[in-house]
């Protein structure tokens, strides 16, 4: 066992002005005469006991605060494993930024090649892509995804708007089958995406009759009209991976959120043609969103959401 921790300076210089002043009221009191008994007390004695009092009371101070310091040093004896830790784990924390200042954040090349990583499901890690979306009568968003949810997949993409929270959403919540939301408007989704593998989903729309269609890995799983029929794509939202926006850009519930990895996020502004679509699937097409681009620039990462090197097809041929 080591020795015990040294008294602080403090608490010394107290116990030591304790006992100089002890040490003057005994010779004081040697050196007044004593009271007789039952005599009436004279002016040396008053004196004396004006000052004996005085002493006891400033003996009583300095010793009330030298057990608060006693307690101040047990505390924070108790406290310091905890207090060091703290203590690294910010350093560390300090270091990495310093690091990243002075070699700047690490870049990806092409400035495509990377995913998103979410690896656990809580209500604060998530992506937030920096653009927006203009007005939109039709769109198309595609991704490649690999979720490692136990249950539903939680929320790849939404897209929130001051007046609507479900603007755009594609969500699968417990047992709930696989949903696409637009304008708060609700269309199922056959795809299965919840074998711990990537795969490469697109969803298309336009306001036109509401029509729509899904894809998982270039094949069209399903398609079918009257969802959100005319409405416009409201501008000036907020897009974010991996949670789901109860209001613009938070309220994030962890039941909803996704867990697992994300990768070339992309929206065009018209309904691609099954061919293209099968073209981003199979790696032969390198066809860029024409209003949002997968970027590393443009992603922005939150909560212990990370960034990792990424080739889409090369990732799942390792599987």
């Amino acid at each position: 066992m080591g020795h015990p921790p040294a008294e602080p300076p403090a608490v010394r210089e107290l116990e030591e002005a304790v006992r100089a002043l002890q040490d003057r009221i005994d010779r004081i009191e040697q050196e007044l005469p004593a009271r007789t008994n039952g005599s009436v007390p004279t002016a040396p004695a008053l004196a004396r006991d004006a000052l004996h009092t005085k002493m006891e009371q400033l003996e009583e101070q300095l010793l009330s605060k030298i057990l608060t310091l006693q307690k101040e040093r047990q505390a924070a004896s108790t406290d310091r494993t905890q207090q060091q830790h703290n203590i690294e784990k910010e350093l560390n924390s300090l270091q990495n930024r310093v690091m990243e200042l002075e070699h700047g954040p690490p870049g990806y090349s092409p400035p495509d090649a990377f995913k998103v990583n979410i690896p656990v499901q809580n209500n604060y890690m998530y992506a937030r892509m920096k653009k927006s979306l203009p007005e939109l009568y039709a769109f198309t968003i595609c991704m490649w995804l690999k979720s490692k949810a136990l249950g539903g997949l939680g929320t790849p993409f939404s897209y929130s708007v001051p007046s609507q929270a479900n603007e755009i959403v594609l969500l699968e919540w417990g047992s709930n089958p696989l949903e696409l939301l637009i304008n708060d408007k609700v269309a199922q989704l056959p795809l299965s995406l919840k074998d711990k593998a990537w795969h490469h989903i697109c969803v298309a729309w336009t306001t036109r009759d509401g029509k729509w269609s899904a894809y998982q890995d270039g094949e069209q799983r399903a398609a079918g009209e009257n969802l959100a029929s005319w409405h416009a794509i409201k501008p000036q939202g907020i897009i974010i991976l991996g949670q789901e926006q109860d209001t613009l850009g938070g309220r994030f519930d962890a039941t909803q959120a996704f867990v697992g990895e994300l990768a070339q996020f992309g929206v065009w502004d018209h309904m691609l043609a099954p061919a293209e679509i099968l073209g981003l699937a199979n790696c032969t097409s390198h066809l860029q969103g024409n209003v949002i681009q997968w970027d590393d620039q443009a992603v922005e990462v939150f909560g212990g959401a990370s960034k990792a090197g990424f080739v889409a097809c090369e990732e799942g041929r390792k599987e």
